[in-house]
């Protein structure tokens, strides 16, 4: 097999080989020349260049192992790199100069191997232990060589929020490893981190196979690309020669943007990078274009940009569905064009079809019955468990990649799925139809039920502009901030509250409530005061609860009944009707919300039977309604959809949006055109623009547009010429908005021109520059502003009277004592972790410790004796009072509630000596609005 080399090197060989009338080297002439890396084969052929040259391969040989016999004597590895760097030795010299030690790694389980070298941070393994010593840990069960590792190694060389203590290392949990890469080209590693979800790239490689790769900024340089020159090379000569874990060579392989949701989190780190090890039983003997396309033939698309947008897909977090594709009949369907009144197709303005059914196929009743249920980005949802009608999933078949939605159709014969040319995002290519891929279906969500629905500042700027009074939000914010004053008095008030963030704390409030538990409780009385205050959070920013509204994905209607200006609505009681708002999230456009009359429609039965909880849009028509709506489509977009008669009764829909202008689709070459090497080197650049050169068109543009509409709903009437002017200006705005959100698989530049900046900010968005707004959007801020509620801190921590400490066993209080001091340790290490994964963590020692209460996850699974779960629940709960009583956090408190929260809530009404009732959450939250 042909060996890949940098282009470079092959333009300087091509060279060699015309100049001197030599044949190309051979293949292990190649061989030899790649261990060296660029740079020392570009040196090498610089000095071969200017000899008079008989056999090529043969003083191309000669040279390298004269050169590797040099390094050999001379090399010192660079300290800051945990293994010898591929950055500073050659491969091959690294791979014969392999330590006693890295052998001995080589022999651990890769989890092990890996915390060794995540423990030593820039440190290197063969000068702080022997093979004798790494060997010795081999057979350690995970959790006790942890311990052993940092103890003896870990607090000496990292930070304590870098350790990795885990009470779940035995589960199937998925095991995230992190490199970590300076400007300098220096790297360390930090993990392995546990996750509950898992990509089609984990399934297929196995975890410790791939290396998520965090490039870092050079902050000594803040240009516009915030990445030096310097570093700049170094990052590319990592791509180049690989990542080295021990003795293992890990590649560039994917990366993916994690877009407008992922940059608000943390904008330094959305874009995700991954290595993957090459010879890995998957991938053995495989270049790295091989490699990829056993998931799928990217090479196809017809853009460096779409490459790597469509091959991200297999980053998804999804769900096997668990069926053999070779028995599945994969039918090709097509698509509904819109059409005009003569009944002709109707194009878009690049002369293109406008399609009305993009991106949804159908799937048959028994596979759709294999999926599973209440299913949101690879995670399950605990609301519900009826069938899915509409799947969100990505098919990779036979080099073929499809994205989008299938919908249930019990119409269709057994192990039948049909889809799309819109679902299509990579063709198979026909040269490679003898190669082996990995075939699946992977479920990214369901459609699930509804959740408590809110407005956005967006949404409300638009309704406003609709005709919404401002009487009707200010009444809504008035009903929201109505139980805050009386949440401490109140148990209506303060159950209301607790219901709607039920999904915060497992429900827990709401049972200590209902329990009977007093609403001055400490622990109670301070997770209230909590709520209110993340309540009004929310409220400032426009994030106001309303009634009768909800959020369903969306697909077209299979019966082709519904008329242009009609939807279809599932919801929990079967198909609703009347009119409807209809919007999508994050339309700007002021014709993105639509009316539409919601309609019946008896053949729909036919084909879903009683699944639930999607709309349905019409195939009639010349465009799609979803399109009008921020250039949406069916592949898994949510829709908000209203019913309230209120806003029904005020607001005016506006002409739809429609593109003034051609996408302008920057004109590029196709994969294809490039050789493999070439190749490599665009799709790593296009990480490097991606990582560092990160646009900030989308959200500009949106700040302007709020900017601009807060001017437009305050001016008067006779102001038509400046209401005109901030017309145009939103949107072209909205065109540069929605062009934004397409640039990563268009690979369009966006930019907002000057005269589209606003000078001064509305108060309400939190700008140095700003003046005071008096839209809706600012009354709502100041009102919450203004709001005072009651004092809500916790001024005496006291114990329940009905739990006696007298009753509690001294062996009970004893044990939790010390178990309560452990615990502490391990949740203040787990909370120093970030984002999802310091929840995470912190819900493992949490359960860790429900496990040893109840002896099973919960206390309703528990297989002990009932007074015995009583007696330690209290002991929990008067060790942790009296730790809190002595001066430390009423937050403290939380530890008995999250672990033994639901034997004590039974035991407070055995004690109150009544009789509980069963009560499911969704009733609850139906009689309390």
């Amino acid at each position: 097999m042909e060996v890949s080399l940098p282009h470079s090197v092959e333009q300087m060989l091509q060279r060699i080989c015309t100049e001197q009338q030599q044949p190309p080297p051979e293949a292990h002439t190649r061989r030899n020349l790649a261990s060296l890396g660029e740079e020392s084969t570009l040196e090498l052929l610089r000095k071969i260049s200017h000899l008079k040259i008989r056999n090529l391969s043969a003083l191309i040989n000669y040279m390298v192992g004269k050169a590797a016999q040099g390094d050999a004597a001379s090399h010192s590895p660079t300290p800051k790199h945990l293994i010898s760097s591929p950055s500073s030795t050659p491969k091959k010299a690294r791979r014969q100069a392999s330590s006693p030690q890295l052998v001995a790694l080589g022999e651990l389980e890769f989890r092990k191997a890996f915390l060794i070298l995540s423990y030593i941070g820039d440190k290197r393994p063969e000068d702080l232990l022997s093979a004798e010593e790494i060997l010795k840990l081999k057979n350690l069960p995970m959790g006790v060589f942890e311990t052993e590792v940092w103890n003896n190694l870990g607090r000496k060389f990292i930070k304590e929020e870098d350790r990795q203590r885990s009470f779940d290392w035995d589960s199937d949990k998925t095991h995230i490893y992190h490199c970590h890469v300076s400007p300098d080209g220096s790297y360390r590693f930090k993990g392995p981190y546990l996750n509950k979800t898992r990509t089609h790239l984990q399934r297929v490689l196995g975890d410790e196979n791939i290396l998520l790769v965090k490039f870092a900024e050079d902050v000594t340089d803040r240009s516009s690309l915030n990445c030096s020159t310097d570093s700049n090379a170094s990052y590319n000569k990592i791509a180049r020669e690989g990542i080295f874990v021990g003795l293992r060579q890990y590649r560039f392989f994917v990366f993916k943007d994690g877009g407008k949701e992922e940059k608000k989190k943390n904008p330094t780190s959305s874009v995700k990078c991954y290595f993957v090890f090459m010879e890995s039983s998957a991938l053995s003997g495989k270049t790295v274009h091989e490699a990829r396309c056993i998931f799928m033939h990217a090479h196809m698309v017809s853009s460096v940009a779409k490459y790597m947008a469509r091959f991200s897909l297999i980053l998804s977090k999804t769900v096997k569905l668990d069926v053999d594709l070779s028995t599945v009949n994969i039918q090709r369907i097509d698509d509904e064009p819109g059409r005009d009144e003569d009944g002709h197709v109707v194009y878009d303005e690049d002369w293109k079809p406008l399609i009305l059914t993009d991106g949804t196929g159908f799937i048959s009743e028994d596979l759709a019955l294999r999926c599973p249920n209440n299913l949101c980005r690879g995670k399950y949802m605990n609301n519900g468990n009826s069938d899915p009608l509409l799947i969100q999933c990505r098919l990779f078949n036979n080099g073929c990649a499809v994205k989008g939605t299938l919908l249930l159709n019990r119409k269709l014969p057994p192990r039948t799925i049909q889809i799309r040319p819109s679902m299509i995002k990579v063709e198979t290519d026909p040269k490679l139809s003898d190669t082996q891929t990995v075939n699946s279906v992977e479920i990214n969500g369901t459609s699930n039920q509804p959740r408590r629905s809110y407005l956005s500042k967006y949404l409300i700027a638009l309704l406003s502009y609709g005709g919404v009074p401002n009487e009707y939000f200010m009444n809504l914010l008035k009903d929201a901030l109505e139980d805050a004053p009386s949440v401490q008095s109140s148990k209506r008030a303060a159950l209301r509250v607790s219901l709607r963030f039920g999904e915060m704390d497992d429900s827990i409030v709401t049972r200590m409530i209902l329990s009977g538990i007093p609403i001055d409780e400490p622990f109670l009385h301070h997770c209230l005061s909590f709520m209110v205050n993340e309540e009004r959070k929310g409220l400032r920013v426009g994030k106001l609860p309303v009634n009768d509204c909800f959020y369903l994905m969306g697909t077209a209607d299979p019966t082709g009944t519904l008329k242009s200006d009609e939807v279809c609505i599932i919801l929990d009681h079967g198909q609703v009707q009347g009119r409807v708002l209809v919007y999508k999230h994050p339309g700007l456009h002021f014709g993105d919300i639509h009316v539409l009359n919601a309609t019946y429609v008896e053949a729909l039965e036919e084909f879903v039977g009683n699944a639930k909880y999607a709309i349905f849009f019409p195939i009639k028509g010349p465009r799609s309604l979803a399109d009008e709506m921020a250039n949406s489509d069916f592949d898994g977009d949510m829709y908000w959809v209203s019913r309230n008669q209120q806003l029904l009764q005020y607001f005016r829909a506006s002409e739809p949006w429609m593109r003034k202008r051609s996408t302008r689709h920057v004109p590029s070459k196709r994969p294809t055109d490039f050789s493999p090497d070439e190749l490599e080197h665009e799709l790593f650049q296009l990480f490097l623009t991606t990582r560092f050169q990160t646009s900030s068109a989308i959200g500009m543009a949106a700040d302007n547009w709020l900017v601009f509409m807060d001017r437009l709903l305050t001016l008067r009437d006779d102001c038509s010429d400046e209401k005109e002017c901030l017309k145009r200006k939103m949107l072209e705005l909205t065109d540069i908005y929605y062009d934004a959100l397409d640039a990563p698989k268009s690979g369009m530049k966006v930019n907002v021109s000057k005269e589209l900046k606003a000078e001064k900010f509305p108060h309400f968005m939190g700008r140095e520059s700003s003046y005071h707004s008096t839209s809706i959007l600012g009354q709502i801020y100041d009102a919450v502003e203004s709001f005072q509620p009651e004092n809500q801190s916790t001024k005496e921590i006291w114990r329940l009277p009905l739990f006696n400490i007298d009753a509690v066993p001294q062996a009970c209080l004893r044990s939790w004592k010390d178990r309560y001091d452990q615990y502490r340790s391990e949740m203040a290490a787990a909370l120093q972790h970030g984002g999802e994964t310091k929840d995470e963590y912190a819900a493992e020692v949490i359960n860790k410790y429900k496990q040893i209460l109840y002896g099973a996850a919960e206390f309703e699974e528990s297989p002990r004796n009932l007074e015995d779960i009583f007696d330690e629940a209290l002991a929990i709960y008067h060790v942790t009072y009296e730790f809190v009583i002595n001066g430390a956090r009423v937050s403290y408190c939380n530890f008995p509630w999250r672990v033994a929260g639901r034997a004590l809530c039974k035991l407070y009404t055995v004690k109150l000596g009544e009789k509980s009732m069963v009560c499911v959450p969704s009733v609850l939250r139906q009689v309390f609005n």
